[in-house]
C-alpha cells in the first residue's frame, strides 16, 4: 500500500497536470457529487494538498475534494479527452483544455466546504504529516514523550496515522533500524540521545524517500533509488554490522530487523 512519500509523489503529477489551468470538466460517478459539476467547470485547482495518505484537491472557489485511496483507488493523468483501456472503475474526471486527471477504484470521496473540511472526522484523527516541511524533530519530540504516546510500543505506534501522518510499513521498518531500536521499545524507556536520534529519523527517512524514490533504477526494489537497508533484505547482511537481516510478523505485517543494531 501506498505510504505518505508515493501520495505525495502523485499529488505532485496531478498538480503539475493540471494545477492553474481552467477546468472545461468535471464529472462524478456518485449521485451526491453529481450537482458539484457544474459548480467547477472554469474554475482551477489551485493545490493538491496530502495529509498522510489522504489528498485534498482546492478549487478556486472554495470548495475542496478529498479522497482517500484506500487499498484500490489509484489517480492517472491522460491527455484530454482521452481515457484508458481498463478494467477498474471510474470515480472523479477533473479536464482541463490540455490534460484530465482520473481517480479510480476508490469509494471513500467527498465534495467539502472550508467548515466542513476543518470538521471532518479523519483530518481531525491524523497527527501531523512528516511531509509538512514546518514540522520539526521538537515538535516530533514533544509528542512522542506525550502521555497519549510514551507508553506505546514502536511496532504499532508507527503504523498509528493519529502519531505521525504518512508512516507506513516500509517506513517503520526503515526507520527503526535508522535509529538502532527494536520494535518494542517505548519512548518511555529510551535515553534523551535515543530519544533526538528516533525523533530524527521519523522525518529524515520519509523526507529522503519523498525526495528520491521517484527515480527509477530497475535493479532496486518498488524500482526506485530510495535504498532499503533492511526492508525486504531478510537473510542478506546488516549494512551496519554484517550480521543477517531477520524477518516475523508485527501489527499483521511483515517487519524485518538487524538482531545486533537492534537489540
Amino acid at each position: 500500500m501506498p505510504e505518505g512519500p508515493e501520495i505525495r509523489r502523485a499529488a505532485d503529477k496531478l498538480e503539475a497536470a493540471v494545477g492553474g489551468e481552467p477546468l472545461t470538466e468535471a464529472w462524478f460517478a456518485f449521485e451526491e457529487l453529481k450537482p458539484f459539476e457544474a459548480m467547477l467547470k472554469g474554475k482551477t485547482i489551485e493545490r493538491i494538498e496530502t495529509r498522510g495518505k489522504a489528498m485534498l484537491t482546492h478549487f478556486s472557489n472554495g470548495l475542496t475534494l478529498y479522497s482517500h485511496n484506500q487499498l484500490y483507488g489509484v489517480w492517472r493523468v491522460v491527455e484530454a479527452d482521452k481515457q484508458p483501456e481498463t478494467k477498474r472503475v471510474l470515480r472523479v474526471k477533473l479536464q482541463t483544455a490540455e490534460k484530465a486527471i482520473l481517480l479510480y477504484s476508490a469509494s471513500d470521496i467527498e465534495m467539502l466546504e472550508q467548515k466542513q473540511l476543518e470538521q471532518h472526522p479523519f483530518l481531525q484523527r491524523v497527527g501531523p504529516d512528516v511531509l509538512d516541511e514546518t514540522l520539526t524533530v521538537g515538535q516530533v519530540k514533544e509528542r512522542l514523550l506525550s502521555p497519549k504516546f510514551r507508553r506505546r510500543q514502536f511496532s504499532g505506534l508507527l503504523l498509528d496515522q493519529a502519531f505521525l501522518a504518512g508512516l507506513g510499513n516500509y517506513l517503520r521498518v526503515e526507520i527503526l533500524w535508522e535509529a538502532e531500536l527494536a520494535p518494542q521499545h517505548r519512548a518511555e524507556d529510551l535515553s534523551e540521545e535515543q530519544v533526538e536520534r528516533f525523533a530524527g529519523a521519523l522525518l529524515a527517512v520519509p523526507r529522503l524517500s519523498y525526495q528520491t524514490r521517484g527515480q527509477v533504477d530497475e535493479n532496486k526494489h518498488h524500482g526506485a533509488i530510495f535504498s532499503f537497508r533492511v526492508f525486504h533484505r531478510a537473510g542478506e547482511p546488516c549494512e551496519r554490522c554484517g550480521e543477517i537481516i531477520e524477518k516475523t510478523m508485527l501489527s499483521s505485517r511483515p517487519f524485518y530487523w538487524c538482531p545486533v543494531c537492534q537489540k
